[in-house]
């Protein structure tokens, strides 16, 4: 696990005891690394180094050859998930540590899919994982909810198929529809009919945007599928006109800071607009995105906040609701987090 790190002398309120809502996590991405060497040894797959090295992997992924190195990597960690008792352990896991991250809500993003070969099924393997998600939450506390992603490198078919899946599951823990991948391959609109899908289904439409293409893609979700969130966005800082539109429909970036250096969106972690986001407006939840390969869980993106924009306490509280508001969240789960929220605020700096 990695640690948010110290910043010096001055007396500093604790990022971990920040109550937040964690609204991206990819689902083989939240593995812990060392149960992915575990869950490796035991079923004699061979990891490659940058898996097994005990640091992040060195990642680019700006060309096409570098987003297939990610790929590749992503899939073999998949490959090492092939029992219920593997979905359970990496479910509670990733709760256990967005627990001690301070997340109070989870909604984890999966294409199950991926996994229905090992587990019987396409509805078998979702149903495994919302049975997971049900324990953990019920093991941790921690409020957990699926988000239902389609691949935008398939078929526009599989995606309607997905979708029609999670509307059928939307009263079991399903709350939103997403589309993943490489944003470069695949057009948005050629997924609007999905999409429509999980709208009429009552599920929040949360595809990714705005990451390794520019801001075209991000208007893209907003006119052909109609995001109420968008995965990553932080290209529309790039165009001031979008910049407005997201903030007056309230429509919240889901901004993965590490992520977006790990990968080279932004050379280095001050180049990440995250002040042009939250000074035009755009409503913001912070998220580590995959942890197993970017190598920093959620309170680390806080941090980075922080360290490398001056984000002071009462701007991090404010990211922190932002989250929560763009939650599915219950009613009575958001009120209690944004009190702790305030409560956390009006602690004296180094209390905790």
């Amino acid at each position: 696990m990695e640690r948010v790190p110290d910043r010096g002398e001055a007396a500093e309120r604790d990022l971990r005891r920040l109550p937040k809502a964690h609204l991206h996590l990819h689902f083989t991405g939240s593995m812990r690394p060392a149960t992915l060497l575990e869950l490796a040894d035991k079923y004699g797959v061979h990891l490659p180094d940058a898996l097994s090295g005990g640091e992040p992997p060195k990642l680019r992924a700006t060309d096409e050859r570098g987003w297939f190195r990610f790929q590749r990597l992503y899939d073999i960690a998949r490959s090492c998930l092939r029992t219920p008792d593997d979905i359970r352990r990496l479910v509670r896991e990733a709760a256990e540590e967005d627990v001690r991250d301070g997340s109070g809500w989870l909604e984890i993003q999966v294409d199950p899919t991926s996994y229905a070969p090992r587990l019987g099924g396409l509805i078998p393997a979702l149903e495994i994982i919302l049975d997971a998600v049900r324990s953990a939450s019920r093991d941790t506390g921690l409020g957990i909810r699926v988000l239902v992603a389609a691949n935008r490198m398939k078929h526009p078919l599989d995606a309607r198929t997905l979708a029609r899946l999670a509307v059928r599951y939307a009263d079991q823990g399903v709350v939103g529809f997403g589309l993943s991948n490489d944003e470069r391959r695949g057009l948005a609109r050629d997924f609007d009919r999905a999409f429509a899908i999980a709208r009429r289904g009552g599920l929040l439409a949360a595809p990714h945007g705005g990451e390794l293409a520019g801001p075209a893609s991000v208007r893209d979700c907003l006119d052909d599928l109609h995001a109420g969130r968008v995965g990553h966005g932080v290209r529309a800082a790039e165009d001031p006109v979008l910049l407005r539109r997201l903030a007056d429909r309230g429509v919240t970036c889901e901004v993965c800071p590490t992520s977006n250096v790990a990968l080279g969106v932004y050379e280095k972690p001050e180049d990440v607009p995250l002040r042009t986001l939250y000074e035009a407006g755009v409503p913001m939840a912070l998220g580590a995105d995959d942890p197993l390969l970017f190598g920093s869980r959620l309170a680390a993106q806080y941090e980075l906040a922080r360290a490398a924009h001056g984000f002071t306490d009462a701007e991090l509280a404010e990211l922190a609701r932002q989250s929560v508001r763009a939650s599915r969240a219950p009613q009575d789960v958001r009120a209690r987090l944004l009190t702790g929220i305030d409560a956390w605020l009006a602690e004296p700096p180094g209390a905790g």
